[in-house]
């Protein structure tokens, strides 16, 4: 039987256990959205001005990454820094141009190489560090910084389900 209950896991502190859990099931249906994904699905653009659901993988993936750096290292990134992850954070043109050819798998890796690092991060801090201001960005905190994560990717999730249905020979998730 699955647990619905948002509550304080074991190797957190209670609020970032409850945290962990809401990312957790974002993950979870966000893997359950694309499984089977072959790569002309993951590449497949509905019309001109849409994004491709693998693209959108790599955007979510982007996501996490720029907030490691705000939270856990306490700075914004840098253009050099955030250079290769500008289409996936971006999106629009340039991502259409050049967030193609990979396989679902190599997504997953990197989603998944992302998340043990969020986890592991979110295990050495406390609820205090959560609630306190971000040196890098005074007017949000730690909490909102990754609310804001599994907000994002359960907001893409829908427009992958919804890709996904229109796709040629939809088989639908």
């Amino acid at each position: 039987m699955t647990n619905y209950f948002i509550q304080p896991l074991p190797g957190y502190t209670p609020t970032i256990g409850r945290l962990v859990g809401m990312l957790a099931y974002a993950r979870q249906t966000t893997l359950e959205a694309v499984e089977g994904l072959s790569r002309e699905e993951l590449d497949h653009l509905h019309d001109p001005s849409s994004n491709t659901i693998g693209a959108l993988l790599a955007h979510i993936a982007a996501v996490e990454r720029w907030y490691h750096a705000l939270t856990f290292d306490d700075h914004k990134l840098s253009r050099v820094e955030e250079g290769p992850w500008l289409p996936a954070l971006d999106l629009g043109d340039e991502g259409r141009r050049v967030l193609r050819g990979r396989d679902l798998q190599s997504y997953l890796d990197e989603l998944a190489g992302l998340r043990e690092v969020t986890l592991a991060n979110l295990a050495r801090r406390d609820d205090a560090w959560l609630e306190a201001p971000l040196p890098a960005k005074p007017e949000a905190n730690a909490h909102w910084a990754w609310f804001h994560v599994a907000e994002d990717e359960i907001s893409h999730r829908g427009q992958i389900r919804w890709l996904r249905a229109r796709l040629p020979g939809a088989r639908r998730k």
